[in-house]
This record gives structure tokens, C-alpha cells and sequence, in this order.
């Protein structure tokens, strides 16, 4: 769920000691303040985001295995085609990576082939828009887990077209073990005109879609609960928050702003891992 900007204490809580170094077991400890074997998990789902951000292309021959692990300060940009980024740009983003990749990964991690073609495409795109960001697309994967269940989620089915229906809608923001959101869109995004609440595959709250939102199938619309233009507008969104996220602070600061909650951050990493060591 995207959540309004996270106050300083949750993002605190996120960093946890910035001088800690990331890949040490102590850096574990005090920087995330859980047990030893999720915060190792955490740490371990970011060194991953690098090897994940070698998604092939469509007709691009890339030059090593797309999930092969690499260190984080060596990560190389998505192979892209030979078409200039400008006319890549109009092509809806699910037609972006390498079908046979596609089919190859979506089996092994039992994630859907039609999500799997809107996170690897909007991240093929960024890679192209924003090189310096260096998003894998296996943390979109990860993130349209945890919110959505890759929007499979209380009976949703994700359409060829890839639109999600019946929409996903979560809970009112109206306090109740949330930050109180009052409403912001008069209820024409998620039907409540009292409260926000997040909706679509990636669950965006009515407000950041209305600044963040993309048109990810190039069909002129951007709607919340088509997974290409929700993909993408969270991969840009991300992007803009975190800057480079193959940096380990960044990468948490821009999850923890998708939801300021540690066991959020720690899911989605978990989930990342596990994504990148996909073959």
C-alpha cells in the first residue's frame, strides 16, 4: 500500500544505524532491530536487486544470464533493444521483455506470466528513462506480492489485458490501525468518499495516483487498476523517492515510503531475494 510520505521516526526505524555496513552480520542487528534471520534476509534482498535488473529485452541478446548474481556496485542496465529509447518509449511495456524469459522465470517462481510481463517491461523501462535508478524488476515482483498477490488477491483475476477485476480495494485509511487518510478523490478511485483507501494490483492510494500514475499500455489512459500502468508508475515512483536503489539505504527508504512499516520492508526483500535467484 502506498501510504502518505512515512514520518521521521518510521524511516528511522527503517535505517536503522547508517553507519553500520550492510553486508555484516552486526549491520543485521542494529539496523534493523529483528532477529538475526530477517534482517539477513533483508540485506540479502537488496544485494539481489542488482542481479534481478538484467531482464533481456525483446529481440535483445543479453550478454549473461538475466538473474546471475553480480555485487551491488556492478550493476549493469537492462539490455535493451536496438530501437532509440524515444520510440521504445510508445510501446506498451508488456511487450518489452523476452517472452521466452518470461515464460522461463514465471514458472519457476509461480508468479503469473501476465504480471511478470508488466514488472520486467516497467523495468526495461526505467532503466531507459532513469539508468542511474538501477530497479530490478524483481522488487516490483516482490512489492505486487505482498500488496496484491500479484492482483489475484480476495477472488481478483488478472485479465490478458491486464486489467484486474473485480478491483482490489483495500481497507478505509481512517485511522483504525492506519494513518488517518480523509478522502482526497471524492470516492472516484476507490469508491469512498468519507475515507482513502488503496486499490489495484499494486495498491496505490487515491492521492499519490493522481501524482504518480502512468500509461503503461500506451492505450491514453492511466488506470490504477491495470497492471502495466500500475507497475510502471510504482517503478517510476520509486525511482523518484529513492534515487539510485542499488544503494541499500535508498532501497529501504523508497520501500519504507511504499509503507513505513519494517515488517512490510522485510517482506518485500524476502520476496526479492527469492525472485533474483530465479533461473
Amino acid at each position: 500500500m502506498i501510504d502518505p510520505a512515512p514520518q521521521p521516526e518510521d524511516i528511522d526505524s527503517l535505517l536503522g544505524d547508517p553507519g553500520a555496513h550492510p553486508g555484516s552480520a552486526s549491520a543485521g542487528r542494529r539496523r534493523w532491530g529483528w532477529p538475526a534471520a530477517t534482517a539477513g534476509l533483508a540485506l540479502l534482498g537488496i544485494g539481489a536487486l542488482a542481479a534481478a535488473t538484467l531482464v533481456p529485452a525483446a529481440d535483445a541478446q543479453p550478454t549473461a544470464d538475466p538473474t546471475t548474481p553480480i555485487a551491488v556496485e556492478a550493476t549493469e542496465p537492462v539490455p535493451t533493444p536496438s530501437a532509440s529509447p524515444a520510440t521504445e518509449r510508445s510501446i506498451p511495456i508488456a511487450e518489452l521483455a523476452d517472452p521466452e524469459w518470461v515464460t522461463r522465470i514465471a514458472a519457476a517462481g509461480g508468479i503469473p506470466e501476465r504480471a511478470l510481463y508488466a514488472y520486467a517491461g516497467a523495468a526495461i523501462e526505467v532503466s531507459m528513462t532513469n539508468p542511474s535508478c538501477g530497479l530490478g524488476w524483481n522488487t516490483l515482483a516482490a512489492i505486487g506480492l505482498v500488496e496484491s498477490e500479484h492482483g489475484g488477491m480476495n477472488g481478483a483475476v488478472l485479465h490478458p489485458d491486464g486489467t484486474v477485476a473485480p478491483a482490489i480495494v483495500g481497507i478505509p485509511l481512517d485511522g483504525n490501525g492506519t494513518i488517518p487518510v480523509p478522502d482526497t478523490d471524492a470516492g472516484l478511485v476507490d469508491g469512498d468518499a468519507v475515507w482513502d483507501r488503496a486499490v489495484g494490483p499494486m495498491q496505490f492510494i487515491p492521492s499519490t495516483w493522481a501524482q504518480a500514475g502512468q500509461d503503461g499500455d500506451r492505450d491514453g489512459e492511466k488506470d490504477v487498476n491495470q497492471i502495466d500502468d500500475a507497475a510502471l508508475a510504482t517503478a517510476m515512483h520509486l525511482c523518484d523517492i529513492g534515487g539510485d536503489l542499488t544503494e541499500p539505504e535508498n532501497w529501504i527508504s523508497a520501500i519504507g515510503a511504499y509503507n513505513p512499516s519494517v515488517d512490510y520492508n522485510n517482506r518485500v526483500a524476502d520476496a526479492a531475494e527469492r525472485y533474483a535467484a530465479l533461473r
